[in-house]
């Protein structure tokens, strides 16, 4: 196994192992935001293809910028890896022994794959509890090949929106959670940043929203909370609270709300941005790029950056988004947990959507 694995990180593996050997069915990795997926991902591929070298496995996720990060871990820990990347977005489509894939590229092309013994699941609290959508779809075409097939996913929340545990359901595709570390411990032992929250004079007002699917529905969501009072607010507060904080990362509950919100931080002094799903591959990556140099100090962002996105010096996390997803929460206050190289050693939550007093703290 790869030497520089931390200890946390080995026991993960091990702990599947054990796992595996006990039971039959499918075992989800919870691990924590921050506490180094990749480096799990990628010793397990270099353990599992050291003991058993014919075997073949297939590592999904559905965020381009999580196929680098995979590829790269395994290619860093094990430079002689038999590795193939499948991805049209990337512009590879190469099988090997060990292929990192995206499922949009690879869904529909389970021969393609051929036989799989193991396949390794980034992100798989987006796999649906029912048995429909395309994860589903394609590991049911890699069954059909290879009915000895399993299947390992990882996440930092074993939750679905509107389904529970990844776990419940009689069709869900996970049978136990194995939880090796704790955020808690994690933050005690120095892996992780603190979180820091200020109670907020500013708060969104969510009162008769309607929830559907397990959260509030977006556009009427969007239009309660996206006003130019709000916005003015909530931007005032920010900055009167930043306290020299320098990288401000914004969560907006859609994309008129999030350019609003940039245009209110604009008319008040502060250089700001918009990342979105419509934002086109160059243009984010160069705002990305100016947001990790400086040059802008607050990006605003529906649902881009919460997976995926590691910028270990955000030092202030904005929740202009309400959620009833513990998932999503954790997500959005994961961004600011990396440990930071700056000036400030724990990040600033300023949470105006209420979702801290909705959820609890991260660490519980």
């Amino acid at each position: 196994m790869i030497s520089n694995l931390r200890d946390y990180q080995r026991k993960s593996i091990e702990d599947t192992y054990r796992w595996l050997a006990a039971k039959s069915g499918n075992p989800c990795i919870v691990a924590p935001t921050g506490s180094g997926k990749s480096w799990i991902i990628a010793g397990l591929c270099e353990d599992i293809m050291s003991r058993w070298p014919k075997s073949r496995i297939v590592v999904l996720s559905h965020v381009k910028e999580l196929l680098v990060q995979d590829a790269e871990k395994i290619l860093a820990a094990w430079p002689e890896a038999p590795l193939g990347i499948y991805s049209a977005g990337l512009g590879q489509k190469e099988i090997n022994a060990v292929t990192v894939a995206g499922i949009q590229s690879l869904w529909k092309k389970p021969e393609d794959a051929g036989r799989i013994d193991l396949a390794i699941v980034d992100e798989c609290h987006l796999i649906n509890n029912a048995d429909a959508g395309m994860y589903r779809s394609f590991l049911g075409g890699l069954k059909v090949i290879n009915p000895h097939l399993r299947v390992i996913g990882l996440t930092a929340t074993p939750y679905r929106l509107g389904q529970g545990m990844v776990t419940e359901g009689e069709n869900a595709l996970f049978d136990g959670l194995i939880e090796s570390i704790s955020i808690e411990e994690l933050v005690e032992r120095g892996y992780l940043a603190r979180l820091r929250s200020k109670f907020t004079e500013a708060r969104m007002d969510v009162e008769g929203v309607r929830k559907q699917g397990g959260d509030f529905v977006r556009g009427e969501l969007e239009r309660r909370v996206n006003t130019e009072e709000d916005n003015r607010r909530i931007v005032r507060e920010t900055i009167r609270r930043a306290d020299g904080r320098r990288a401000w990362l914004v969560f907006c509950t859609g994309v008129e709300h999030a350019e609003a919100v940039r245009d209110e931080f604009r008319r008040q002094g502060v250089s700001a941005e918009t990342v979105s799903g419509t934002t086109p591959k160059d243009e984010r990556d160069r705002l990305l790029e100016a947001f990790r140099a400086g040059r802008v100090r607050a990006l605003t962002n529906v649902n881009v950056l919460t997976t995926g996105f590691d910028y270990p010096d955000i030092d202030l996390i904005v929740m202009a988004r309400p959620t009833l997803s513990p998932g999503l929460y954790l997500q959005m206050a994961g961004r600011g947990m990396r440990v930071k190289s700056g000036e400030f050693q724990d990040c600033l939550v300023l949470d105006f959507a209420g979702n801290i007093a909705r959820h609890g703290p991260v660490t519980a």
